[in-house]
Parts: structure tokens; sequence; C-alpha cells
């Protein structure tokens, strides 16, 4: 199916704002668009795509909020350019929702020096700084004194980020929390037009642990093996979203190691949308843009395909001779 035109209700240059979707409107608007395009249900998919929108939130993409990754805006445009023009290919949206409340290992209340104070955002905290007494969990919360030095330990071991303090961001129930009310809108769209539903999921509530990736905690808990069952059974997954350096790279890395990864070819059906991502860049505070580079070539050395939206569908590799 050729690329479709861009829906007339799409404003690029609201992607930066937030606001509400009328749903009534775009509803009927995307039942006449099925019709005018052709485009079918997606339960008639014979070659299956699975688009991984990784935490395309205020939180992280609208400027004025949180934890703004650089970029954001740009690439949610992009996403949401890449959805309409592709809406009778995509067969199923699956957005991850970055979800928090204030009481979190990586937020600063859950941390003290001893003198009560708590760390700054974008504090780094090592086993050493737990060790030396720089950094305890603050006793008011009740957690195990020594569970800080267990975690912060398990983070060393299994090569993942040392603890980072991050303001408070994806906050359940607040503002940030929500789609780019653009990025709403598309998924919205192609909910309407393909006659399925996106796959919402949620993660980051656990207080005890960071959750970059959608399949799993940093350390200490179970695997989403229902979502990476899930993923298995599609002929084409493709990542975008926020960041590149963190929830994008540790979803996508978290994926090639599962057990079933190699045997099931599935890093040759994984793209990643590189014009739709950006890593985390914080002036003065921290600077992620290598560490994002490498995982990326990491990515593409074991056979996942980097792409860009300007590239129709049909030159991706595996995808030419897919309709």
């Amino acid at each position: 199916m050729p690329p479709l035109p861009l829906p007339p209700h799409f404003a690029p240059g609201r992607v930066a704002e937030v606001w509400r979707v009328e749903y009534e409107a775009r509803a009927a608007e995307a039942e006449a668009w099925a019709s005018e395009h052709d485009v079918a249900p997606a339960a008639d998919d014979s070659f299956r795509i699975a688009l991984v929108a990784v935490d395309v939130q205020n939180t992280f993409c609208t400027p004025g909020f949180e934890l703004v990754v650089p970029g954001a805006v740009d690439d949610s445009r992009r996403l949401c350019e890449f959805v309409y023009r592709n809406l009778g290919r995509i067969t199923e949206i699956v957005p991850t929702l970055d979800t928090h409340q204030a009481l979190q290992i990586f937020h600063a209340a859950f941390l003290v020096d001893g003198d009560g104070n708590h760390p700054a955002p974008y504090t780094l905290v090592s086993p050493d700084d737990v060790r030396s007494g720089r950094w305890q969990t603050d006793p008011a919360l009740g957690v195990d004194a020594e569970y800080l030095l267990r975690y912060t330990t398990e983070l060393a071991r299994g090569g993942r980020y040392e603890l980072t303090i991050w303001p408070y961001h994806a906050m359940l129930g607040g503002l940030g929390h929500a789609l780019v009310s653009a990025v709403e809108e598309a998924f919205f769209f192609h909910a309407i037009t393909r006659r399925t539903a996106p796959r919402f999921e949620i993660k980051g509530s656990d207080a005890l642990t960071e959750h970059y990736s959608v399949l799993g905690p940093e350390v200490f808990g179970r695997k989403n093996e229902a979502l990476i069952r899930h993923l298995l059974e599609f002929d084409a997954v493709v990542f975008a979203g926020q960041a590149k350096s963190h929830c994008v790279a540790w979803t996508i890395g978290d994926l090639l190691r599962h057990p079933d990864a190699e045997e099931a070819e599935l890093a040759r059906r994984m793209y990643l949308l590189e014009d739709c991502t950006s890593p985390v860049v914080v002036p003065g505070a921290v600077d992620y843009t290598d560490e994002a580079n490498a995982a990326v070539q990491r990515f593409a050395d074991a056979g996942m395909n980097v792409v860009r939206t300007t590239d129709p569908l049909e030159t991706w590799p595996g995808l030419a001779a897919s309709g």
C-alpha cells in the first residue's frame, strides 16, 4: 500500500502544545478516511507490523515539562507523520507510559545524606557512595537499610547505569504522564481507521527499582513475558520514542537478549526509527549522546535495522515484498 497523505486535521505546528483531542470529530473523520483511501481493518493484514512508541509523554517531549529530551518535539512530529502516512501498514501501536509517584528510589525524597539533605537532580549514586554513608534511604520510609547497597551493587554488576536521581517526572495523574497531544490524536485516528485498539503498557511504578525498559525493571523484578511473547508474533517490530539513551535502548536491548530472540531471528525483524528518538542531554548536568550512539551500533551489529521516516517502507530490509 503506498504512503497516504497527511489528514487535514494534523497541525505540525502544534506538536509542542498540550490540548484536548476532539475525539468525536476525529472518529468521524477516521471512518471517512478509511473509506476514501480503501484502508482495510488491521485484522486483514497478512504482514503484521507493530509500532512500539516508547514514552512519548509530555514529561519527556513537551517544552516546559520536567525532563524534556532535546529534539523530542521534532521526533514527535515525525512520528505522527509516520503513523498517518502508514496507517494502512501499521497493524498495532504499543505505547509505553513511564509511570511514577513521588517516593521512588530515583526521586530525591527517597534518599538523604547524614544531615538529612536530599540529593540534587542528576546526582549519580554508586555503591561506594552508599558504603561511605554519603547517601542512604530516608529512615522515615521504613525501607530495609541495606537495600540501597544491594541495589546499587546489582546495577554495577549488571553493567547498568548508576542509580540516577531524576527530577520528579511522569507523575501518575499529572499532565506530564499523558501522551503528547498530537501523538495521542494520531494513535486514536489509527485505532478508528484500522479498527484496532492500541496496547498500552505501563512501566515504572515499583518504588524500589528504576524501570527504563518496558520489558522489565533494572534489577529485582520479573520480565514482561506477556509483552515479549506478543511482540514475537509480529513480522516486524518498529521502535520510536524517548529517550534513545535510556528507555528505547534498554527496551530494544532486553528484547534482543531474550532467550527466544536468536531462534526467532528477531533482530532482522526489528527496526529503529532513528529520526524519532533522541538521547538525554541536560546542559551542564548529563549528556548521554555517546551512550545512545554506542547502543544503536550494538543493535545494528546484532542485525537490527536502523531506518528513518524518510525511507519508504518498501525500501526497508525485509519489507519490500510485504505489500
